[in-house]
């Protein structure tokens, strides 16, 4: 009997060590609902990915795909913003500049919290790609 993969069995990957590991992988598997998203992201070579190209293709997943993916980012965003909020109650310093701390967190957009975009499909993909580079 040949082991492989089984169709819809887990496939555990090696923590990537980044500290937006759990969202990175979150919004692959909801991406990877969506069927033409699927196909595309199976289909691209590694330039079309760093590129943006195929940020661009998140214009036609479904809604039910991107309403999750704006979930996912706004849970992100609390969880930086939280992270932040700890950093600064350890510090207790005041005045400190909240959008210049959330520039530190370059794999989603801060300037737009709510909704996620190909822009944030783009800079979560270069982050990750200059992170092992």
């Amino acid at each position: 009997k040949a082991e492989g993969h089984v169709e819809g069995e887990k496939v555990e990957n090696p923590d990537t060590g980044l500290y937006y590991d759990e969202y990175l992988r979150q919004v692959i598997d909801v991406l990877e609902t969506d069927k033409h998203f699927r196909e595309k992201l199976q289909t691209a070579d590694i330039e079309e990915i760093k590129s943006g190209k195929l940020s661009r293709e998140l214009d036609l997943v479904s809604h039910h795909v991107r309403t999750r993916l704006d979930e996912l980012k706004r849970q992100e965003v609390a969880r930086l913003r939280m992270l932040i909020k700890a950093k600064m109650d350890s510090v207790q310093d005041t005045g400190i500049d909240h959008q210049a701390l959330l520039k530190q967190f370059e794999h989603l957009n801060h300037q737009n919290p709510d909704t996620f975009e190909p822009k944030d499909l783009d800079m979560l993909i270069k982050a990750v790609s200059a992170r092992f580079e």
